[in-house]
């Protein structure tokens, strides 16, 4: 079975699970697990902040940094199909206690002016605007890449107004290795950036919080309020060691797969697709099949032996990782020719 459905079903190396059955340990809650407290290190300097914090998921990352940086009844401004929007539970509202501004962007990317406009008056009748909240990669947006310049932008806008910013990173690094523009330069212009272990980096769990110091030590107690505090975590740690020190220069290989399928995707003419849209690993085409309803085709696939999702109207997603061969491609493109052009 090639599974497309997402980056997040790796399973770890031989090499990943040796690391981790090597690993030293100790109790995390108490902070004395050398290994956890290794990535966390790792983390750190890599993305150019002064500590990092190791948590469960990437949802946790992403609702701990709008946590400590708001208060109820504050807003927060997020694009419309951002993750934190669709996919993560009304989490914000249900445990931060605030609302989102929503602000539709061109495949995830908002402009600064956009988030001016959203940035609330400072009155007595307004609700506060206190955190600003951005996505690089965009997963609803095709694994779209934020320009930096127009982060540069949107920065001066929150520095202008006092507001401070969240990047949820979960594929930073695919922006990175796509780009040549160092994760640490990306992260500059946020206070807190959460990325993933678990998605191309090929880790089976975990997710990373950057910042400062003390901001991390704010979040540290409020991951345990979240039910996050882990014990003898290094076991899941060494796994996330063992994927930055060896599995951020191979997501190249992701983004040719991805180019690759939707070069093939293109050539059946019940699809439609912008292969020139494909900027990393993600790969998002409608499917025009007027006979067949989306659940029907995603089932047809997988009797054919792929897996995809179909992710809202006639839209499928199919995302290359690296368990994904170049033979996996191409067996792919065969059997997405065959069965959409019925």
């Amino acid at each position: 079975m090639i599974d497309l459905r997402s980056d997040t079903v790796t399973k770890p190396s031989q090499a990943m699970r040796e690391a981790m059955a090597c690993a030293p340990v100790g109790d995390d809650v108490y902070g004395e697990d050398p290994t956890v407290n290794r990535l966390q290190e790792m983390a750190a300097a890599l993305l150019g902040k002064t500590a990092a914090l190791f948590v469960p998921s990437g949802i946790m990352a992403n609702q701990l940094s709008i946590r400590v940086q708001t208060r109820a009844g504050d807003e927060v401004i997020v694009e419309s199909t951002s993750h934190i929007v669709r996919y993560e539970h009304g989490a914000a509202a249900a445990l931060a206690g605030v609302q989102l501004h929503w602000v539709s962007g061109e495949r995830g990317i908002l402009e600064p002016d956009q988030v001016e406009a959203a940035i609330r008056p400072k009155d007595p009748y307004s609700i506060p605007t206190t955190l600003i909240c951005l996505e690089n990669t965009h997963n609803s947006g095709g694994g779209s890449i934020y320009p930096l310049p127009k982060i540069e932008r949107i920065r001066a806008v929150a520095l202008a107004r006092g507001i401070p910013m969240h990047l949820d990173g979960a594929r930073l690094f695919n922006a990175a290795v796509a780009t040549g523009v160092p994760a640490a330069e990306y992260a500059r212009h946020f206070e807190t950036v959460s990325f993933c272990l678990s998605k191309g980096l090929g880790a089976p769990v975990g997710s990373l919080i950057v910042s400062d110091r003390p901001t991390v030590d704010k979040l540290r107690r409020l991951r345990r309020l979240y039910g996050g505090g882990m014990r003898q975590a290094g076991i899941l740690a060494a796994a996330g060691i063992y994927a930055l020190e060896h599995n951020i220069p191979r997501l190249k290989e992701d983004h040719e797969h991805a180019r690759r399928l939707a070069n093939a995707l293109k050539k059946i003419p019940t699809v439609s697709i912008q292969p020139d849209r494909v900027d990393t690993n993600i790969v998002l085409f409608d499917v025009m099949s007027p006979r067949r309803s989306p659940a029907e085709i995603v089932a047809d696939l997988k009797k054919e032996g792929v897996l995809v999702n179909a992710v809202g109207g006639i839209t499928f997603r199919a995302v290359t990782h690296l368990d994904v061969t170049s033979r996996d491609i191409e067996e792919a493109g065969q059997i997405f020719a065959t069965v959409l052009s019925r």
